[in-house]
């Protein structure tokens, strides 16, 4: 919902898990967000979300009072679950807004 928000609780890094009913294959992922500095995406193909590997780290721009939007493609992607981990931010407060996963 676009009304809806995720925000961390003001030290970092936070990180949030997405899962998905079974293995999916994944060609991009996008996220809007608000603040983050420095995010990772980290996948896991298991049936819990255990032994995550690390697919992306970016510093993204600072955008004053508008949305940060990134989108990331990736080529022969699988996973079950995605671990999104911001490390760190432009202030003590971040949101995250979307995330989409395009794929099969």
């Amino acid at each position: 919902s676009s009304k809806t928000f995720w925000t961390t609780t003001g030290m970092f890094p936070q990180e949030f898990i997405i899962g998905f009913p079974k293995r999916v294959k994944i060609s991009k992922v996008a996220i809007q967000c608000y603040l983050v500095q420095t995010l990772r995406i980290e996948r896991s193909v298991s049936e819990d979300p255990v032994g995550f590997e690390q697919c992306i780290e970016k510093d993204l721009q600072h955008t004053e009072g508008q949305l940060q939007t990134e989108e990331f493609s990736l080529p022969d992607f699988q996973a079950t679950y995605l671990r999104f981990i911001i490390k760190s931010a432009f202030d003590h407060f971040v949101s995250v807004h979307r995330v989409m996963a395009e794929g099969t």
